[in-house]
C-alpha cells in the first residue's frame, strides 16, 4: 500500500536522510529540511539534478514546515521546506522566500463512516468546519451533517508544526494552528492512517499525500465534500475521486482551501542551493512534479517571474 510505502519512506528519511553522490568539497553538498508536502517532490526533483551533477551531496529531511522554517533561519539547512505562506517575523530575520509548488488541503473522513451515503450527497459548509475544528459547537455526526448519526466525531489534527494546519485555520478563518482542536496527530501519513482506523474520525491532509501511485484516493479513505456554493447538496464538481478531478478543481479556482509552498532560504540564495531551486522550476523539473503527482507544478508564466526574482 502507498499509504506505508511513503511511511517507510519518511521513517527513513528522518533517521539517516536521503543522501545522493559522492562529495569532495563542502561547497557541493546542500540540505533541505521540513514540510511533508514538499518532501516526495524535492526528493524526486534530488534525484535527477544528481545524475546531471554526480559529485553532489544532497541531504532531505521531512519534518513539518515549521521546522523547516527555524533550520533555514538557524542555518541548519541550506532550503527549508514551508508548505505556508511565511510570516513577517521570518522575513525579518533574513528569510527569501521561493514560490516553488501549489498545494491545497482537503478533509478526510473514513469510507465506512455509518452515515457515508448522505454525507457524498449532502457535503459540510465551511460554517460548520468553523463549529467542529474552532468554535466546539459541534460535537456529533447528526450535529454536523443533520443526520440520524446521534455519534461522537473523532476530531483529529496535527501536532507537528505543519503549513496543513496553518493552512486549515486559515481556511477556518483563523491565523494560527493551535486554533484547532482535536487529537494531535504527527505527519500527514499519521492522520490519515487514524481517520482510516476510525469510521467515525474526521481530519485532513495534504494534496501530496491522498492519492495512490495511480492518483485515486487511498484505500479506507473519502474526501468531505465541502459545499462551497452552499446550495444545500454536492455538485458533481465538489466531489473528488481522483487526483485528475482534484487538480482540475484547484486550477479552475473551485476548491476553497489552496495554498502556496515555499522554499526558504536565509537571504537570497547562491551557489548550489540556487543551482538546485532553479533546475526544480525549469521545465525538467516541471516534468518530473508532474509525473510523481505529488504536488501542484507552477505554470511557466508563474516560473519565469519566480525565477527572476533569483537574480
Amino acid at each position: 500500500m502507498r499509504l506505508n510505502y511513503l511511511l517507510l519512506i519518511i521513517l527513513f528519511s528522518i533517521s539517516t536522510n536521503f543522501v545522493f553522490g559522492q562529495v569532495k568539497d563542502i561547497k557541493n553538498h546542500i540540505t533541505l529540511s521540513g514540510a511533508w508536502a514538499i518532501y516526495p517532490t524535492a526528493v524526486a526533483w534530488a534525484e535527477a539534478f544528481q545524475k546531471k551533477y554526480p559529485g553532489v551531496k544532497i541531504d532531505i529531511s521531512a519534518g513539518g514546515a515549521g521546522k523547516g522554517a527555524s533550520d533555514a533561519i538557524a542555518g541548519l539547512a541550506d532550503i527549508g521546506m514551508v508548505s505556508r505562506e511565511p510570516d513577517p517575523a521570518e522575513i525579518h530575520k533574513g528569510v527569501f522566500p521561493i514560490y516553488i509548488l501549489d498545494d491545497a488541503v482537503f478533509p478526510v473522513i473514513n469510507e465506512k463512516n455509518p452515515a457515508i451515503k448522505h454525507i457524498l450527497k449532502k457535503g459540510i459548509k465551511k460554517q460548520a468546519l468553523i463549529d467542529l475544528y474552532i468554535k466546539k459547537k459541534i460535537k456529533r455526526w447528526d450535529q454536523l451533517i443533520d443526520s440520524n448519526l446521534n455519534k461522537a466525531i473523532h476530531v483529529y489534527t496535527r501536532s507537528d508544526s505543519c503549513g496543513a494546519a496553518a493552512s486549515w485555520a486559515n481556511f477556518l478563518d483563523r491565523k494560527k494552528q493551535e486554533d484547532l482542536r482535536g487529537v494531535g496527530i504527527y505527519g500527514d501519513p499519521g492522520i490519515l492512517e487514524a481517520v482510516r482506523r476510525d469510521p467515525l474520525g474526521i481530519g485532513y491532509s495534504n494534496f501530496s499525500f491522498i492519492f495512490t501511485r495511480e492518483g485515486t484516493v487511498i484505500k479506507g479513505i473519502k474526501l468531505l465534500p465541502i459545499d462551497s456554493n452552499e446550495n444545500g447538496f454536492v455538485d458533481s464538481d465538489e466531489i473528488y475521486n481522483s487526483r485528475k478531478e482534484a487538480l482540475k478543481a484547484v486550477y479552475a479556482g473551485r476548491y476553497p482551501a489552496i495554498r502556496k509552498n515555499y522554499f526558504f532560504v536565509k537571504g537570497k540564495p547562491e551557489g548550489l542551493a540556487k543551482e538546485f531551486i532553479k533546475f526544480a522550476l525549469s521545465d525538467e523539473g516541471t516534468k518530473i512534479a508532474e509525473k510523481v503527482g505529488l504536488g501542484i507544478p507552477l505554470g511557466k508564466k508563474e516560473r519565469e517571474q519566480v525565477l527572476k526574482s533569483l537574480e
